[in-house]
């Protein structure tokens, strides 16, 4: 019998990938606060952070397993979260410009019942075109920078400034499946 799977995240974009391999899932967002100690490394911050969500929610059930994820930018030892404001935006896809940057996505598996815990980490690297300060002002306009770590969304129209990726695209989106999948064996867990 497969397992109650309880994704962590109220991520459009993760409910959307989850779907998109067939499986059945419950939302339940994780409330906790998305800070972790800086002078850890990009990896070991994604993965906290990822952690940290997963265990809130799994306190919340007696069974099912619990998906926590979290995605940072890092350009240049600097950990880009989610914008503030449009200024805090307009600042860092200024400093994405022309550039290559890294990816990260911590996931953690937890089982409710047991409390296991597996976790891991993708990352991937992407290269943006120059940009100009009037393309900056009008995608900013969009809307789309403010929910999205490093201010871009590389699903929607924040494609438009990426030049090439290396590594996984799901991941750069929010939850790359093949690491996912690869964790959720280790649970025993079959997708096919």
């Amino acid at each position: 019998m497969q397992k109650k799977m309880i994704l962590a995240s109220a991520s459009p974009r993760r409910k959307a990938l989850l779907s998109q391999l067939g499986i059945c899932f419950t939302v339940d967002p994780s409330d906790s606060e998305e800070n972790a100690d800086i002078n850890m490394p990009p990896d070991a911050v994604a993965v906290a952070l990822a952690e940290k969500k997963a265990m809130k929610v799994a306190l919340r059930y007696n069974e099912g397993i619990v998906i926590g994820a979290d995605t940072i930018v890092v350009i240049n030892d600097k950990i880009l979260g989610k914008p503030q404001d449009a200024e805090q935006a307009m600042e860092m896809l200024s400093l994405l410009s022309g550039r290559w940057h890294f990816v990260y996505t911590g996931i953690a598996l937890v089982d409710a019942e047991t409390r296991r815990r597996i976790k891991d980490y993708e990352v991937s690297k992407v290269k943006f075109k120059n940009l100009s300060e009037r393309e900056i002002k009008n995608y900013i306009r969009t809307g789309e920078p403010f929910d999205k770590a490093g201010a871009y969304g590389i699903q929607g129209r924040g494609s438009l400034f990426v030049e090439k990726i290396e590594g996984c695209y799901y991941n750069i989106v929010g939850l790359p499946l093949f690491k996912l999948n690869a964790l959720f064996s280790k649970f025993g867990i079959e997708i096919l």
